[in-house]
C-alpha cells in the first residue's frame, strides 16, 4: 500500500508554509552527506555512520511509534519494504558511495530512481508511459553519462557509482512494492507512522548488518576534518541525526501535504543542489563545468519523468501514486 498523506495537497491551506517547510527539508537532506563523510574519513565505517543516524533518529521518533502502534499489524510489508529498502538500503548505499566518490555524484546519480521507476513500468510491467517521460529518462540518462565523465573512461571510482545506483534501485524497489496489493478502499497510514516504524526495521537490520558492537567508538570523542577544519564528531553526529534525518523526515511530510506532487517535487530537486554546493564550499569537492551542467540535464530529466504521471488514454499513473508523493517528499532520501 502507497504511503499516502491524508490531506489532499492540492486543496490544502497554507501553500507557502508548505514551501518553506520543502526548503527546510531539502536543505537537512542536503547536509546529510557533507555531515557523514568527515566521520567516514576519521575512520567510521559507512555502515557505522548509517547505523548510528537510523539508530538516533529511530529512537528520536519512538514517540510516533507508541502513537501509531497499530501499524505492524494493518500494514506490516509496507513497514518491512520501508525498513529495508528506503532506509536502510538506500541510507547503507549511499554513505558506502560517499566513502568512494564525491558527494555531489552520488546523489545525482540517486537521482535517476524516478527514471529507473518509469523503466520498470514501461518494460516489466509493460504499461504505457508518455513521451514526455521517456524523454525525461533519456535526459537523465544522458546527464549521467556527463556527471561520470564516461569519455575519460570514468574517471570515479567504479565501486562507488554501483553503490550510487545500488541507492536508487533502493528507492525503486520500495516504490515498486509499496504499490503491490494496494486497496483503494483501505484507509491509507500516517506517513509519519510509516517513517517512524521504518527507521525501527532499518535500524534492527542495520544492527544485525553493522554490528555496531565492533564500531571504533573512540573515533565520537574527537574531532573529524572538514575541509581542513576541526569539528567535534559529536557535532556531526548530532546534526546527522537531529536535522539531516528526524528534522528532514518530519518536515518533508508536513510539506507534501500542503503542496501538489509537482511544485514538492521541484524543490526536491533543490536537496541535490544544495548537497552539491556544501561538498563544494564545506569539502573542496570541485565538479567540472560538464559535470554541472550533467548534473542540471539529470534533475531535469528525474523531473520530467516523476512529473509525467499519466499516459495518453491511460486513466492509470505510469508510476505508483505512493511513489510519485513520496519522492516529492523525499521520504527515502539518504
Amino acid at each position: 500500500m502507497p504511503v499516502h498523506t491524508s490531506v489532499s495537497s492540492h486543496d490544502s491551506p497554507g501553500k507557502g508554509a508548505g514551501l518553506g517547510l520543502a526548503l527546510v527539508s531539502a536543505l537537512a537532506f542536503g547536509g546529510s552527506g557533507v555531515a557523514a563523510k568527515p566521520l567516514i574519513e576519521a575512520g567510521l565505517d559507512p555502515l557505522h555512520v548509517v547505523w548510528l543516524r537510523v539508530a538516533g533518529a529511530a529512537l528520536m521518533m519512538l514517540p510516533l511509534a507508541v502513537r501509531h502502534r497499530v501499524l505492524p499489524r494493518r500494514r506490516p510489508l509496507l513497514l518491512a519494504g520501508f525498513g529495508l529498502l528506503a532506509v536502510a538500503g538506500v541510507q547503507a548505499c549511499y554513505f558506502a558511495a560517499l566513502s568512494r566518490i564525491p558527494v555531489g555524484v552520488a546523489l545525482l546519480i540517486e537521482y535517476l530512481a524516478p527514471a529507473l521507476v518509469l523503466g520498470w513500468v514501461r518494460f516489466v510491467q509493460r504499461r504505457p508511459v508518455t513521451r514526455a517521460a521517456a524523454a525525461g529518462v533519456v535526459l537523465a540518462a544522458g546527464g549521467l553519462a556527463c556527471v561520470v565523465e564516461v569519455w575519460s573512461g570514468l574517471s570515479f571510482d567504479a565501486v562507488g557509482l554501483l553503490l550510487a545506483l545500488g541507492a536508487a534501485c533502493c528507492q525503486v524497489g520500495y516504490f515498486v512494492l509499496s504499490d503491490q496489493g494496494s486497496d483503494a478502499g483501505t484507509e491509507a497510514p500516517d506517513p509519519l507512522g510509516v517513517i517512524a516504524y521504518g527507521l525501527l526495521v532499518g535500524a534492527a537490520v542495520l544492527t544485525a548488518v553493522a554490528r555496531p558492537w565492533r564500531m571504533n567508538w573512540s573515533v565520537l570523542a574527537g574531532p573529524a576534518r572538514l575541509n581542513g577544519t576541526a569539528v567535534p564528531a559529536l557535532v556531526l553526529l548530532a546534526w546527522i541525526v537531529l536535522v539531516a534525518t528526524v528534522l528532514a523526515y518530519v518536515t518533508g511530510v508536513l510539506s507534501v501535504r500542503r503542496l501538489s506532487p509537482q511544485v514538492a517535487g521541484v524543490v526536491a530537486c533543490l536537496e541535490a543542489v544544495i548537497a552539491t554546493v556544501l561538498a563544494w564550499v564545506l569539502l573542496g569537492e570541485h565538479l567540472s563545468a560538464p559535470q554541472v551542467l550533467g548534473g542540471a540535464v539529470v534533475l531535469a530529466g528525474a523531473f520530467i519523468a516523476q512529473t509525467s504521471a499519466r499516459a495518453n488514454g491511460d486513466p492509470e499513473p505510469v508510476a505508483p501514486d505512493g511513489a510519485e508523493r513520496e519522492l516529492s517528499a523525499r521520504g527515502t532520501a539518504p
